[in-house]
């Protein structure tokens, strides 16, 4: 294991050290199901970055993704607190209420890195440059992972009772979400490109003139 990645697991794999008693305390079977995909998830990225050599900056925000969905199932908010459908937890925590819930930018946060991931693997690619199409697809791949996300999510409702998952509304508002997080993404990194690429061209400007 590398330098770079050493710290990010360790990190993670404390977080979840923590979150698994708990989630067992609580009989929390649904997340305890999610720890398992979030380490099926851990070991993918782990096989990606030595592949692709992800950035530590992504590597810490997947890390950070990780722990905030931990929080969001597993930490209790005040009853006094308003949450949807009065489910107590921090993921249905009403930040602006009936319109914004602490769901909302968790799902917004975690496709932006993955868009940002899909970015990175492509960049290997010889010649590849982060043009309008390109970042299209890494944002349509966002939102694809995002996609899947809500799959995971559909067998959990099937294969565990009571979870708080939530309806169709709640699917359509993560998907939201998720599609918000990709395309800031992609925007930042075609500025970014856009921005280096005028100054490779204002460089070879200036030495066709001389």
């Amino acid at each position: 294991m590398d330098s770079t990645i050493r710290p990010v697991a360790l990190f993670t794999g404390a977080y979840l050290l923590v979150a698994t008693p708990l989630a067992l305390r609580q009989q929390n079977t649904e997340f305890v199901f999610y720890i398992a995909v979030v380490l099926a998830l851990a070991t993918g990225i782990l096989l990606l970055h030595r592949r692709v050599g992800l950035s530590a900056g992504v590597l810490w925000a997947l890390s950070l993704w990780g722990l905030l969905h931990m929080l969001g199932g597993l930490v209790r908010v005040p009853e006094s607190w308003p949450t949807d459908n009065n489910s107590g937890v921090l993921y249905s925590l009403w930040l602006i209420p009936g319109h914004l819930k602490y769901d909302n930018p968790v799902h917004a946060f975690g496709f932006a890195v993955a868009t940002q991931v899909c970015w990175e693997c492509l960049r290997t690619v010889p010649g590849v440059r982060p043009t309008l199409g390109i970042l299209a697809l890494c944002a349509l791949g966002g939102m694809g992972l995002g996609s899947l996300n809500e799959v995971v999510e559909f067998a959990a409702t099937l294969l565990i009772p009571n979870t708080n998952v939530g309806g169709y509304v709640n699917t359509g508002w993560d998907l939201v979400a998720n599609m918000l997080g990709a395309l800031t993404t992609a925007t930042i990194i075609w500025l970014r490109g856009d921005k280096s690429l005028r100054v490779k061209f204002q460089k070879a400007d200036f030495r066709s003139q001389k």
